[in-house]
């Protein structure tokens, strides 16, 4: 089949979700300048430099009590800072809580009874527990096509990584199996890896 975007595609269900497959998650966690902490997932995130370390998520939906965005962009806006924790297979359900749209003065980190810590180089929470976090300052927001879309840049400042998590000097995913977004409601954790050299390579 063909279609093009803005004509539809005639399927129950959006297929561009699952196309683009799997998907890393960020689980965003900021702090308005009210002191408020949130904590979202966003599956459109990834790492985009290493030198200095920088990584992206986007939000593609707005809330009432927000305007024009969600509560992690309206709280970065704020403060400029924000934390990306890792999400590994065993946090699969608290992180499919904190996603829902609750209200601006909502902990998500109480609702979901997760356990929280603070950051070293921002002021911001972080789930304590995570595989790794990464400490952010923001760099630049762009504003995308579409109503609410919203891409967020940010510069690594600071890495935790959970002591059981580092196996003979490399972080090792097979030992929390990291968790991906598929479409729809489909998710799949990293439970095999395997090695490729490039051409050239020794």
């Amino acid at each position: 089949m063909f279609y093009r975007p803005e004509d539809g595609h005639g399927l129950p269900h959006n297929p561009f979700s699952a196309i683009v497959a799997p998907r890393p998650i960020g689980w965003i966690s900021t702090r308005g300048a009210d002191g408020h902490d949130n904590l979202a997932p966003y599956s459109f995130f990834n790492a985009v430099a290493y030198v200095p370390p920088q990584v992206m998520f986007s939000s593609t939906s707005a809330k009432e009590d927000r305007g024009d965005t969600k509560d992690s962009v309206a709280h970065i806006r704020e403060t400029g800072v924000f934390a990306v924790n890792i999400v590994e297979v065993a946090m699969r359900d608290v992180m499919n809580l904190s996603s829902g749209p609750w209200d601006k003065e909502v902990d998500e980190f109480s609702r979901a009874g997760i356990d929280k810590a603070a950051c070293d180089t921002i002021a911001c929470a972080r789930v304590a527990n995570a595989p790794a976090t990464l400490e952010c300052k923001l760099t630049q927001i762009l504003t995308l096509p579409g109503a609410a879309n919203f891409a967020v840049f940010g510069e690594v400042t600071g890495i935790h990584i959970r002591d059981d998590c580092l196996k003979d000097g490399i972080f090792d995913v097979l030992s929390f199996s990291p968790l991906a977004r598929l479409g729809y409601r489909d998710y799949t954790a990293v439970r095999e890896t395997f090695s490729l050299k490039r051409p050239g390579e020794e």
